[in-house]
């Protein structure tokens, strides 16, 4: 039986937000199977829990956020989001004590090494649930696109067309199968960038308050401006493919499908998984007892 997951033991790190510039605290904690991932604000009081929920995310502006009823809020959440995807983990409560998940280095890096190293992972008793695709969906916006159809996996197709020196003369398109392994190797160190022209006119709108070169790729007209330069040869997407198995995992379950994107972003992403859960017909929500019934299911993810 493939069994959902878990941590084995609380963790905790310190951290600034990307766009409120605040230190944050977080700690990550075990939970009971079925509980799925929880965010909870312990700087309110009472302290407010916010299941992790695609209907949720109401913002979408250069991150994902997720809102309960009352408008109380946890920002940046797809780098998290997408380790834990990643990692194949189903329950987790997130406790943070300030309105953001902080940033660290821009990738999800820091995340998996506190999941996998520090806390531990641990299978629990009840069988996985997992988010089966069984008809296309595609999603547009002007000539951005994303799609999910069916397979035998989770697969991700990205391609993006930046018109940047630096990014042009990269790979624009990245394809991946995704296990835990490709995860942390191919994916998890790939940090978010951004433009040094952008910067100002983005804080004066409030957003991007806590970047720096620490945990962002900065662009100027020509180059990288980060002195180490790039973990991978075509960075930018991968980072892309990273947000998307976050926004995506908003379902709150490991996905079964091939994912496929041309431009898309946060809020692409999230139509997407959106539309796929209003289609009755469009997925399932499924288990197997016996792994064996289907051996294209013996990859670690879903183990």
């Amino acid at each position: 039986m493939m069994r959902q997951k878990t941590i084995q033991k609380a963790v905790q790190m310190c951290g600034v937000g990307l766009h409120s510039g605040r230190k944050v605290n977080m700690r990550l904690l075990p939970a009971d199977s079925n509980t799925g991932i929880v965010f909870r604000r312990v700087d309110l009081s009472p302290v407010v829990d916010i299941p992790l929920c695609a209907k949720r995310v109401n913002d979408t502006v250069l991150a994902t956020s997720i809102f309960n009823a009352d408008g109380i809020r946890v920002s940046t959440v797809e780098h998290l989001l997408s380790a834990i995807s990643g990692l194949g983990i189903d329950n987790l409560v997130i406790e943070i004590d300030a309105p953001e998940i902080p940033i660290v280095d821009g990738s999800a890096n820091p995340f998996t090494f506190m999941l996998l190293s520090c806390a531990g992972l641990v299978k629990q008793k009840a069988a996985k649930k997992i988010f089966k695709i069984k008809e296309m969906v595609r999603v547009t916006d002007g000539d951005k696109w994303a799609m999910l159809e069916p397979a035998n996996y989770l697969s991700l197709d990205f391609s993006i067309d930046f018109q940047h020196p630096i990014i042009v003369s990269s790979d624009q398109r990245f394809s991946i199968t995704l296990t835990p392994e490709t995860y942390v190797s191919e994916l998890s160190r790939a940090r978010t960038f951004g433009f040094i022209k952008d910067i100002e006119y983005l804080q004066k709108k409030g957003l991007c308050l806590g970047a720096s070169l620490d945990n962002a790729i900065g662009l100027d007209e020509y180059r990288v401006v980060n002195e180490e330069g790039l973990r991978y040869r075509n960075e930018f997407v991968r980072h892309k493919i990273l947000d998307a198995i976050g926004d995506l995992f908003v379902c709150g379950h490991s996905i079964l499908g091939a994912f496929t994107a041309y431009k898309s972003g946060h809020a692409l992403n999230n139509k997407l998984i959106n539309t796929v859960l209003e289609r009755s017909t469009a997925w399932e929500l499924m288990t197997f007892e016996d792994e064996n019934l289907n051996p294209n299911f013996s990859t670690p993810l879903l183990v």
